[in-house]
């Protein structure tokens, strides 16, 4: 995740600040941290939750729509449509694994968020960052096998493939960003144990550690170029060799509806690492920046993609709006008398 890339200041712990001992993973009389607000606005997070629950909502509802669409029609039984839903259940998994906290934080201000959960969240935000951005590349390649080469697309691209493409996502994620939470509890801790964010992300525990930071800091780097670096420069690079065909084809109409297959993975792509560079050019660039403007920078990056991600798709895609008309209008015949 961006939140990593381009934070790297701050010292070690000063000789008088008190250094917590480690033992076995576990941490003597630092066995929580307190999570951050919005600063200067905590007197309004009770009502922030409200808009921040609707989002969560249809996010959620969203997402799960996709999957069923998807899931109960069989013409949508396409790679394409396939990458939809592994797209769908990164942004589900992501989405509750820290806006509930975030929610009980604002509504019942239960600010203190266990060690081991921290460690926890903070893994499964990177890794799923990490799977999202895979899947993304993914669908790009599926965009130019269709698009450059579709004789060869239904042949090579088919759905046992797509599955493992999925999985290899998965493990993708894990074997990258699982060091994160490895590196960080090696650290002692300083008296400090209040975050800037209302969530867990590296960065952040990270530099209330005392000792060597520095393996932290190199490896988490090298994990983002390697995933999020790695995988824009292919998406990028996939476009311009869709670009080049879309341009050679004969007629207008042909170039409208080849490009228009691409729009919404577009939206998608632009709404994933948008945010993640804007994020990373706040954390390098913006130091005398209020720190309102960072933290609404990582819950823009954090909660904006899984709203936007089935909105996009029903608005761009009509077989899956098509679909979802459908099942609302069953729905609606069975409720009436």
């Amino acid at each position: 995740m961006g939140l990593d890339v381009l934070n790297w200041h701050g010292g070690l712990c000063g000789p008088k600040q008190s250094v917590m001992s480690h033992r076995n993973g576990t941490l003597d009389g630092f066995s929580s941290f307190i999570l951050g607000g919005l600063p200067g606005m905590e007197a309004a997070q009770f009502w922030l939750a409200f808009p921040l629950c609707v989002m969560y909502v249809v996010a959620v509802v969203g997402n799960c729509a996709v999957i069923f669409v998807v899931k109960t029609e069989p013409a949508l039984h396409v790679p394409m449509y396939f990458f939809l839903c592994m797209l769908a259940a990164a942004d589900l998994a992501l989405s509750t694994c820290t806006v509930p906290k975030i929610l009980s934080f604002f509504w019942f201000g239960a600010r203190e968020i266990g060690y081991t959960a921290c460690l926890v969240q903070m893994f499964f935000i990177q890794s799923l960052s990490g799977v999202e951005s895979t899947i993304l590349l993914a669908m790009a390649v599926d965009r130019y096998m269709a698009i450059c080469h579709p004789l060869q697309h239904s042949a090579i691209l088919t759905n046992s493939r797509t599955a493992k493409i999925g999985l290899v996502a998965v493990i993708r994620g894990a074997i990258f960003f699982l060091p994160f939470p490895l590196l960080v509890n090696r650290l002692p801790f300083c008296g400090s144990k209040i975050l800037t964010h209302s969530y867990c992300v590296h960065q952040d525990v990270m530099h209330l550690g005392c000792g060597d930071r520095m393996p932290s800091i190199v490896y988490g780097l090298i994990a983002i170029l390697a995933v999020m670096g790695l995988d824009s420069l292919l998406i990028f690079m996939t476009y311009m060799l869709i670009l080049k065909t879309v341009l050679q084809l004969a007629s207008r109409q042909e170039r409208l509806r080849a490009s228009g297959t691409c729009v919404a993975h577009v939206c998608v792509v632009l709404a994933f690492y948008v945010p993640l560079i804007g994020l990373s050019v706040v954390h390098r660039f913006g130091r005398d920046l209020p720190l309102l403007v960072h933290v609404t920078m990582g819950n823009v990056y954090l909660l904006v993609p899984p709203l936007l991600n089935p909105l996009v798709y029903a608005a761009r895609t009509k077989e899956i709006r098509r679909r979802a008309l459908k099942v609302m209008k069953i729905g609606g015949n069975r409720d009436s008398p």
